[in-house]
């Protein structure tokens, strides 16, 4: 999944939490910030799966 992907779940996330709040439905609150959680947790772990990526590119081009 990528960041864009992450962005739009936390931005779901955000309006389910809204209206949640609006409506006053508890649930559907804990479910948006369950959904944000979510994309920011997926994030990091894009992240660092990046990192480990740039560290072996790295240590492959100190080889040649």
């Amino acid at each position: 999944m990528s960041g864009k992907d992450n962005a739009v779940d936390k931005l779901k996330g955000k309006g389910k939490e809204a209206v949640g709040k609006l409506t006053g439905d508890r649930r559907k609150e804990s479910e948006g910030k369950a959904d944000q959680a979510r994309a920011g947790a997926k994030d990091k772990v894009d992240e660092v799966g990046d990192r480990a990526k740039g560290v072996k590119d790295s240590l492959r081009r100190d080889d040649d």
